[in-house]
């Protein structure tokens, strides 16, 4: 089967799923913004989202042996990014480690992002969409 989508729009698929992902991790800390002891999250989205954009397998490094594991060029779907501990959190005398406007505004850049992202997708869709049907003809 051929591919029908370009490398943009793998990129922007691959950019909704991180970000949905991080949206639950921002909203998790903030659910918990008055937890004590709760120890805010952080995500890796630059390095998922550089793993999942490997599309062409450039950063797979290569087996000398059928035996070897496969590393690099992951697909979208099994690509997961990392969620730790925030270092920078400084802990309150609950010990929890949420600063909520911190995590109020990650939010709201996340969201802006997400239906940017969202935008273009649409944007492109509409243009294979005027394309399949002849111009409009």
């Amino acid at each position: 089967m051929s591919n029908l989508f370009d490398k943009t729009t793998n990129a922007l698929a691959s950019s909704i799923a991180m970000r949905q992902i991080r949206n639950n991790v921002i909203s998790s800390n903030i659910a918990n913004a008055e937890t004590p002891g709760y120890h805010a999250k952080k995500m890796d989205f630059e390095g998922a989202l550089q793993r999942a954009l490997d599309l062409d397998g450039q950063s797979a490094l290569s087996t000398s042996d059928s035996k070897h594991f496969g590393i690099g060029g992951v697909s979208v779907t099994k690509t997961r990014p990392d969620i730790y501990d925030d270092p920078e959190g400084a802990v309150n005398n609950d010990g929890n480690t949420v600063d909520l406007e911190k995590e109020m505004s990650a939010l709201s850049e996340n969201a802006i992002m997400y239906k940017t992202a969202l935008q273009l997708i649409n944007k492109k869709m509409a243009a294979l969409k005027y394309a399949a049907t002849d111009g409009g003809r």
